[in-house]
């Protein structure tokens, strides 16, 4: 049985590739990853550069620091890591994906009010395929997200087509051309909700976010996921160290050494980028931007 989701809901999911729960992380939660963010901008004041841990908006000053990503927050945020074993998060990822569940990575995404950078169309399976595709991301809104502050864009089903090309004069860059896929932008959907929701969206669905142009911050959390029998492809860009390492990411149920093969679609993203980052790096590489 389900331990939160009803059957319409994980319908829903498979169909069009992601949900929306509203409320579903408390606000004392939420309270507590905004103390850590202003902990984190307090930290960019006098960068000059991005480093291991922040990454910087191109319009960052050392004396007026503006954060575009927090880079594996679990890692540096005790809070973050609290969260992300909870039920809150977890519960409905195994009525989506199985008991059995890995960490892939963490970011917390930051759209400052007035400036927030745009993340261009792409599939996060193209930055890293597995041996199936029970893989997905749980977004957690810090903010209320509305059409006006660059919420998460998705193209409903686009989970069950094709991987797209990702890449420009042969070099991977992250990010998909709509004009050559055969997508319409206005068939795309905004995810919206109050602070506190989640959203949940499938490795293989194609989406992306405007900027920010509002006078609200856009601020989201995200958590990977992935079943524990989805194993990464060599040429992806899913860090690997070893099982050891590989088993220290679950996050509930147990470890697998067979890793589950199904016939997903697949595109290697190689070569790399000689500058390759995080993925506002790896998309400077597109010249035909969907947003500007």
């Amino acid at each position: 049985m389900p331990e939160c989701l009803s059957q319409e809901q994980i319908n829903a999911y498979r169909e069009t590739g992601y949900l929306v729960l509203e409320g579903r992380v408390p606000t004392e939660a939420i309270d507590a990853i905004r103390a850590e963010i202003s902990r984190f901008e307090e930290e960019a004041c006098g960068l000059e550069a991005s480093n291991d841990r922040l990454d910087l908006e191109d319009s960052h000053r050392p004396e007026a620091p503006r954060l575009r990503r927090i880079k594996l927050p679990h890692r540096i945020s005790p809070p973050v890591n609290e969260l992300m074993t909870s039920d809150a998060i977890l519960a409905p990822v195994r009525d989506l994906i199985g008991p059995d569940l890995r960490l892939h990575t963490t970011k917390l995404n930051m759209k400052s009010a007035g400036h927030g950078a745009a993340i261009e169309w792409h599939q996060d399976f193209a930055f890293y395929p597995h041996t199936n595709d029970d893989v997905l991301a749980v977004g957690l809104m810090i903010d209320d997200m509305a059409e006006e502050n660059g919420p998460l864009m998705v193209f409903p089903g686009s989970h069950r087509g094709p991987i797209y090309d990702h890449h420009e004069n042969g070099v991977f860059v992250g990010a998909m051309a709509l004009s050559e896929s055969g997508l319409d932008m206005s068939d795309a959907v905004t995810l919206t909700g109050p602070a506190g929701s989640i959203s949940i969206h499938h490795a293989r669905i194609i989406h992306g976010s405007a900027l920010n142009t509002s006078a609200r911050d856009r601020r989201v959390l995200f958590y990977e996921i992935m079943a524990a029998d989805a194993f990464p492809i060599m040429g992806g860009m899913t860090r690997f160290d070893g099982i050891e390492d590989y088993n220290s990411r679950m996050l509930c149920g147990a470890p697998t050494l067979t890793p589950r093969v199904v016939p997903v679609p697949i595109r290697i993203p190689q070569p790399q980028p000689d500058a390759a980052g995080s993925i506002y790096e790896i998309q400077s590489g597109l010249t035909a931007r969907a947003f500007n």
